[in-house]
C-alpha cells in the first residue's frame, strides 16, 4: 500500500509538472540588468545593463551557472557535447567589482547558447571594446537581443539556439549596433558587424 502511495504521488507530481505551461516571456530586473527570458526558448530574449567596473579584478574561478528556481530556463544539459558555450550576455568581465556582483552574472537568466568561436573572437573583443568606452565615458549602456526564427534550431535538450545577436553599444551622444550570427565569425574586425 505504501509503494501505491509514493506511485501515486509521484504520478500526480510528474503531470503537474507536464501541464506547466511555459511563458513566451518573463521579465526580471536584478541589480546589475534586466532580462525578458523565453520559458519556451530556454534563453533570453533580451538583456540591458550598464558596464559598472571596466577594470575590476574580481576572479570568476570556481563560479558556475546557476538556475532560477520560480522561471525554467536552460541548464548545464543544453551545453554539453555541442559547439556552444554558456555565453554571458552581460559579460562578467564588466561586473568584476568583487565576488558578490560578479556571481550575479552566472545565472542562467544571464546565458545564451553561443557558438564557442564566436563567443571566445569577437565577441569577446567586442565586450573589451565596451570597457574600454567605459573607461573614458561616465555611462555606457548595451542592450543584447537575441534572434529567433521558426528555423532556430532545438537541442534535444530542449532549449533553442538564437540565430544571432545584436549588441547596441549607447554612450554620450553615441549609439552602435552589431549584428552577429551565432556561428564561426568570417571576420575578426568589430566594426565589420556594424549595422
Amino acid at each position: 500500500m505504501k509503494r501505491f502511495y509514493i506511485f501515486l504521488i509521484c504520478f500526480i507530481t510528474t503531470t503537474v509538472s507536464a501541464q506547466q505551461v511555459l511563458r513566451d516571456s518573463v521579465y526580471v530586473k536584478t541589480s546589475i540588468f534586466e532580462v525578458m527570458y523565453s520559458e519556451k526558448y530556454e534563453q533570453p530574449l533580451w538583456v540591458k545593463y550598464t558596464v559598472k567596473c571596466p577594470e575590476g579584478t574580481a576572479s570568476r574561478k570556481g563560479m558556475n551557472f546557476y538556475v532560477c528556481d520560480s522561471i525554467k530556463t536552460s541548464d548545464n544539459n543544453d551545453y554539453v557535447h555541442n559547439i556552444y558555450d554558456k555565453g554571458h550576455m552581460a559579460p562578467a568581465a564588466d561586473f568584476s567589482c568583487d565576488n558578490d556582483i560578479l556571481y550575479q552574472t552566472f545565472t542562467y537568466l544571464n546565458c545564451a547558447l553561443q557558438h564557442q568561436d564566436l563567443n571566445r573572437g569577437v565577441w569577446k573583443t567586442l565586450e573589451i571594446y565596451e570597457r574600454i568606452l567605459s573607461s573614458v565615458n561616465p555611462t555606457v549602456t548595451v542592450e543584447i537581443r537575441c534572434v529567433f526564427s521558426e528555423s532556430s534550431i532545438k537541442l534535444p535538450s530542449g532549449a533553442t539556439v538564437p540565430d544571432g545577436f545584436i549588441k547596441i553599444i549607447r554612450y554620450k551622444n553615441e549609439v552602435k549596433r552589431f549584428y552577429f550570427k551565432n556561428e564561426k565569425p568570417i571576420e575578426s574586425d568589430i566594426m565589420k558587424y556594424i549595422i
